[in-house]
């Protein structure tokens, strides 16, 4: 489809011709690309693409409406002389000729933000799986190594046996009312001098410490004598009201004693008694830590402070699975 305009010895490859020289065509987008100029016997030749032509009616008649005689000109060309031949400059058209270009300068730059945010995307989804499987594994692995320590417990003979003696009001106790309960328990007697005070007084500050925390279960303190001669329920019941009010001191028969310290391998031996008749018991001092099934879990020497005791306690409490139900 050629239509011959009335222009001499001008020559051109312009892509974008054909925009610029319709400024008028609302459908422009369509157009870019499809124009050629040629050079046939001193007359310029306008051929364009047959579907382009077809897709803009606009575009077509106004080419048809261009003059046809030589040496006419349109305010849309500019004849410029370079390197001996004339060219057409196509230079004059309207800011609304350059809509498409600005607006696929848009989505061309949009493309690679969408494909930016997409790979964001991707790399969070992938570091957030990777952090939930890491979790889910090391979550996996506690479990496995607190039920191979709780197997463990129930091989230790330490605590594995049963009690019964009397508490410092005259009420008959048994391992099974503390069931259910954590439980810190320490073996001595009354009259001793200084190291049974002490612990006792570290028990006390322990169970104030973890009593700050409402998120966690009481502690029982529990102190059994190791003394049954002197260590009466009066004489228990003296006793422990200098320490934490929830302390509770058991006692009982010298057999009854003897078959409690058996149970948790306490040592405990009675040394000669002087000229007024008073003696010292030498025992075993350690602070025995009992979950809620009754079970031996833990042990606090004198080494131990009141606050290793106390994180010691809270993350066995943390980590603590029932045996029994």
């Amino acid at each position: 489809m050629l239509r011959t305009l009335g222009f001499s010895h001008v020559t051109k490859y312009c892509g974008y011709s054909s925009i610029r020289v319709f400024p008028q065509c609302k459908r422009l987008g369509l157009l870019m690309n499809c124009g050629r100029f040629s050079v046939s016997n001193n007359n310029l030749s306008l051929a364009f693409s047959k579907s382009v032509f077809q897709s803009c009616s606009e575009a077509k008649s106004h080419v048809f409406s261009l003059p046809y005689s030589s040496g006419a000109k349109h305010p849309v060309f500019d004849t410029v002389t370079h390197l001996g031949k004339n060219r057409v400059s196509c230079s004059s058209y309207s800011f609304q000729s350059r809509r498409p270009y600005s607006q696929g300068s848009s989505k061309s730059t949009s493309t690679p933000l969408i494909k930016l945010r997409t790979r964001l995307v991707v790399t969070c989804l992938f570091g957030v799986g990777i952090l939930g499987t890491w979790y889910y594994l090391r979550s996996e692995k506690e479990k496995k190594l607190q039920l191979q320590r709780i197997e463990q417990l129930k091989k230790v003979a330490i605590g594995q046996g049963d009690f019964n003696l009397v508490d410092h009001t005259g009420k008959p106790r048994t391992k099974k009312d503390f069931f259910g309960h954590w439980v810190m328990m320490y073996f001595g007697f009354t009259h001793c001098p200084d190291i049974c005070p002490d612990e006792l007084v570290k028990i006390s500050n322990v169970v104030s410490i973890l009593d700050e925390d409402k998120t966690l279960p009481p502690v029982q303190p529990i102190f059994i004598s190791v003394d049954p001669e002197r260590d009466d329920v009066e004489a228990m019941a003296k006793y422990v009201k200098d320490f934490h009010p929830r302390l509770l001191g058991l006692t009982g028969t010298p057999e009854q004693v003897k078959e409690a310290g058996k149970a948790y391998r306490v040592y405990y031996s009675t040394g000669p008694k002087d000229e007024d008749n008073d003696y010292i018991v030498d025992h075993t001092i350690i602070i025995y830590l009992l979950n809620p099934d009754g079970l031996f879990l833990d042990y606090y020497n004198r080494s131990k402070t009141e606050e290793n005791i106390a994180e010691s306690i809270k993350k066995h409490m943390k980590t603590y699975v029932k045996l029994f139900t």
